[in-house]
C-alpha cells in the first residue's frame, strides 16, 4: 500500500481556519468583503480536497502527523477512502451552501451575519478534520469542535426557543464526548494504538463482555449526533435554527459526522470479525431498525416542514448505521454511498424549507396548498429530492437504497429488508402529499398564486443539488468519484488490506 506523508490533509484544515478569521476581521460593515472570503475559502478547500482523491482512488493512503504524544497515540491525519468521501462531500457542499445562505441572510436582513459565517466555516473546518481523522483521538478532538461551533448557529435567532435548543444539543453533544473520550482511553489501554484500520484493531483485545460495553459506548457517544433513539430528542428541537444551519446539520456536517463515526467505530475500530463474533451487529442492527420505523411514523404527525424533515433525517441516518451493522460488502457499500447521496437530497429538501420561507414567511405543511404554482422551480426540486429519498430511480437514493437491500439479502437477514421497504413507504406517505397539495391544490386563502420565486441566490443552489441528486443516480461515479470510493473502502474493509 502505498503511503505518501503530506502536508496537505493538514493545509485543508488551516485554509479552513484561515477563512474564518478573515470573514470574522472583516466584520458586518463590508459584507460583500465578507462573502467573498467565504466562497473563496470554499472554492479553494474544495480544490485541495479534490487533489488528494488520485492518490485515495489509486488504493494509497495520505498522512501528516501535527503532534506525536505518546507511542501509538498521535494528532494525526490520514486520508483513506471513506474519510476522502466525506471530505468531498463536505467541502463540496459547503460551496453551494455558502452561495446560498448569502440568498437567506439577506433575505432575511439577518443579524449577526458576521457570527453566522464565521461559526459556519469553523464547523466545515471540523468536518474536514473530522474526515481525515487517523485515529479515535484525533476524531474526538475534532468532533468536540464542531460542538462546540455549531451551538452559536443553533442559537442564532436568540429566542428563548433558540436558548432552549441549544442548551438541550449541548448537554447531549458534551455528554455524548465525555463517554467517547471514556471509551478512547480505555481501548488504548488495551491495545496500545487508537489507529484506525480497514476490519478493525481491537480483535484479540480484552474480554467479550469490556468488548461489548466499549462498543456500545462509542455507539451511543457517536450515536447522539447521529440521533439514534432515543438519543435523538436534540435534533427536532434544533430545527429552530436558521434553515442554512438546519441544511448544515441534516447534510454537510453535525448528524452527518455521528454517522461517520458510527461507521468508523463499526468497520474499523471493531470490524466485522468481532461484530459477528459477539453478535454485536445483530443488537446494532435491530435498534437502527426500530428507529428507522418510529422516526418515519413521527415524521407523518408533523405540519412543520423542517420537523418532518428532521425526523426524516433521522430514519435516514438509521438506515445508514443499519447497513452498515449488517456489515457484508454490499451493504456497507449502499450505508457509505448513503451518507453522499442522502447528504444532496436532504439539503435540497432544506433549501426548498428555507426559500418557501423566505419567499413567503410559511413554515407549515398545511399552509402550502397551491405554492407549487408560485414557486414551481423550488417545488420541483423538493420533488426530486424526495423521490430520491424514496428510493425512486432515477435519483441517487435508489443505488444506495438497492445496494442496502442487496446487503440485507447477503446477511440473509429479511426483517431488515423489511425495514427498507416499510421505510421507503413511510417516505412516500409524508413527502407526496406536499407535492400533490403544492402543485393541484388551490390555496386556502384563495389568493391566486403567480410565479414569484425566492431570490436567485437560493433558488440555483437547490436546483443545483437537486440536479446532481439525478446525475448521481445515472452516473453513480461521474462527480466525485463517490461510488468508486464506496466501494473501495468497502473492498478494503472486507479484504483485510
Amino acid at each position: 500500500m502505498e503511503v505518501i506523508f503530506s502536508v496537505q490533509p493538514f493545509a485543508a484544515v488551516l485554509v479552513v481556519l484561515g477563512g474564518a478569521f478573515l470573514i470574522l476581521f472583516t466584520g458586518e460593515h463590508r459584507r460583500n468583503l465578507r462573502e467573498t472570503w467565504t466562497i473563496l475559502t470554499s472554492l479553494i478547500l474544495f480544490s485541495l480536497v479534490v487533489s488528494l482523491t488520485p492518490t485515495i482512488l489509486r488504493g494509497g493512503l495520505i498522512e501528516f502527523t501535527l503532534i506525536q504524544l505518546t507511542e501509538g497515540v498521535a494528532l494525526q491525519l490520514r486520508v483513506d477512502e471513506f474519510g476522502m468521501y466525506f471530505g468531498l462531500l463536505a467541502s463540496g457542499l459547503w460551496i453551494l451552501t455558502s452561495f446560498y445562505s448569502i440568498g437567506y441572510v439577506r433575505g432575511l436582513k439577518e443579524h449577526g451575519q458576521t457570527r453566522y459565517f464565521f461559526n459556519f466555516a469553523i464547523c466545515i473546518m471540523a468536518a474536514i478534520g473530522i474526515a481525515f481523522s487517523a485515529n479515535l483521538l484525533t476524531l474526538f478532538v475534532f468532533y468536540e469542535i464542531l460542538t462546540v461551533a455549531t451551538y452559536p448557529l443553533v442559537i442564532h435567532k436568540e429566542t428563548s426557543e433558540a436558548i432552549m435548543g441549544g442548551r438541550k444539543y449541548l448537554v447531549y453533544t458534551l455528554t455524548a464526548g465525555v463517554v467517547i473520550l471514556f471509551a478512547a482511553i480505555w481501548i488504548y489501554s488495551m491495545t496500545g494504538t487508537l489507529d484506525f484500520k480497514p476490519g478493525g484493531f481491537v480483535k484479540g483485545h480484552g474480554t467479550s463482555s469490556t468488548l461489548t460495553l466499549l462498543f456500545f459506548l462509542l455507539i451511543a457517544g457517536f450515536g447522539v449526533k447521529a440521533a439514534i433513539m432515543p438519543l435523538h430528542e436534540w435534533l427536532p428541537t434544533a430545527m429552530v435554527a436558521p434553515t442554512p444551519v438546519s441544511a448544515l446539520l441534516h447534510a454537510v456536517a453535525v448528524v452527518k459526522a455521528g454517522v461517520f463515526g458510527c461507521l468508523r467505530v463499526i468497520l474499523y475500530v471493531f470490524g466485522p470479525e468481532v461484530l459477528h463474533e459477539l453478535d454485536l451487529w445483530l443488537i446494532l442492527a435491530y435498534v437502527t431498525a426500530f428507529t428507522v420505523i418510529v422516526s418515519g411514523m413521527y415524521a407523518l404527525a408533523q405540519d412543520n416542514l423542517k420537523r418532518r424533515l428532521a425526523f426524516s433525517t433521522i430514519n435516514n441516518l438509521s438506515i445508514i448505521v443499519m447497513g452498515a451493522a449488517l456489515i457484508t460488502p454490499h451493504a456497507v457499500t449502499g450505508s457509505i454511498f448513503h451518507i453522499g447521496s442522502h447528504g444532496f437530497m436532504k439539503i435540497t429538501l432544506f433549501f426548498v424549507a428555507g426559500a418557501i420561507y423566505v419567499k413567503t414567511h410559511k413554515q407549515n405543511i398545511s399552509e402550502l396548498d397551491g405554492i407549487g404554482r408560485q414557486m414551481p422551480i423550488t417545488m420541483g426540486a423538493f420533488a426530486i429530492a424526495a423521490a430520491g429519498v424514496a428510493g425512486t430511480p432515477p435519483v441517487c437514493g435508489f443505488i444506495s437504497k438497492w445496494y442496502l437491500a442487496l446487503g440485507c439479502l447477503e446477511a440473509k437477514q429479511i426483517v431488515f429488508l423489511f425495514v427498507l421497504l416499510t421505510s421507503a413507504m413511510l417516505d412516500i406517505a409524508y413527502f407526496f402529499p406536499i407535492i400533490f397539495n403544492s402543485f393541484f391544490k388551490k390555496p386556502k386563502d384563495g389568493v391566486v398564486l403567480h410565479f414569484n420565486e425566492a431570490p436567485m441566490m437560493m433558488v440555483i443552489p437547490l436546483s443545483l443539488t437537486a440536479i446532481i441528486s439525478v446525475v448521481l443516480g445515472i452516473f453513480p461515479s461521474a462527480i466525485f468519484n463517490f461510488f468508486n470510493l464506496a466501494s473501495l473502502a468497502a473492498t478494503k474493509i472486507f479484504g483485510g488490506m
